[in-house]
């Protein structure tokens, strides 16, 4: 069993690596469902960590419908995280009728050019997922994240399951999505999957000293946590198997 671990600083990496994580997602911004990270983080990631590590090519929050600007930036993205030294990327581009654009994806993955490509989440809003897999498959990807396109991967195992038998070896189907380890072993179980993503997300409290009346975000009281990975969620994941 392969766990990945998503990411968004430094200090998280550290903490997967340290609890037993096989892989890394680097993103920026969890909270809006990853984007693309820092160049600072992917190079002190892959500097720092002794694990594989991918990373989120995504320009923006939102819907996966880009334009060719926004092609463009990712495939500059993809140009930068080969530089870096990064074993994969992970991406995600759909059409206005919910299906795979498989032109996009076939300009990221020729820039990638022998880096790990993984299909993320936007894998959950097709609306054929049977067809989709099988493009996903003609175009190369190593692996799909997707939680059988419901709310978690949990809620999702039915069609998890169908996907892992579709796929049958040619692409490894990672379950996403609400995946730790009180679900973790029903999911393999029932599905036959061979790989879970998580975050383990948890936080710890500032340091600082000061307090103030001012507000950086939405919630005053967001200033105050820093979201990091949870050591004992992933070490507990990592335990069963």
């Amino acid at each position: 069993m392969k766990i990945e671990v998503c990411v968004d600083n430094i200090e998280s990496v550290f903490i997967a690596e340290q609890a037993g994580a096989d892989r890394l997602e680097l993103c920026g911004c969890l909270a809006i469902g990853g984007v693309t990270p820092q160049y600072s983080l992917i190079k002190s990631a892959v500097n720092f960590s002794q694990i594989p590590c991918y990373v989120m090519i995504r320009p923006r929050a939102g819907d996966f419908l880009f334009n060719h600007y926004e092609v463009q930036m990712m495939v500059e993205d993809i140009q930068i995280v080969k530089s870096l030294g990064a074993k994969g990327i992970v991406i995600g581009a759909l059409t206005e009728q919910a299906e795979i654009d498989v032109k996009i994806c076939e300009t990221l993955i020729h820039a990638a050019d022998g880096l790990g490509v993984t299909f993320h989440r936007a894998f959950d809003l097709c609306h054929n997922p049977f067809d989709s897999l099988e493009q996903l498959i003609a175009l190369g990807c190593e692996r799909v994240l997707t939680s059988g396109q419901k709310t978690t991967a949990l809620h999702g195992k039915d069609l998890l399951k169908q996907l892992v038998k579709q796929a049958n070896k040619r692409i490894s189907i990672m379950a996403g999505a609400g995946v730790n380890a009180e679900n973790a072993q029903i999911l393999v179980k029932n599905t036959g999957i061979e790989e879970l993503h998580l975050s383990g997300k948890s936080y710890r409290l500032s340091q600082m000293k000061q307090q103030s009346d001012a507000v950086m975000g939405i919630d005053a009281e967001d200033d105050k946590k820093i979201w990091i990975s949870d050591f004992n969620k992933i070490k507990a994941v990592k335990a069963l198997f």
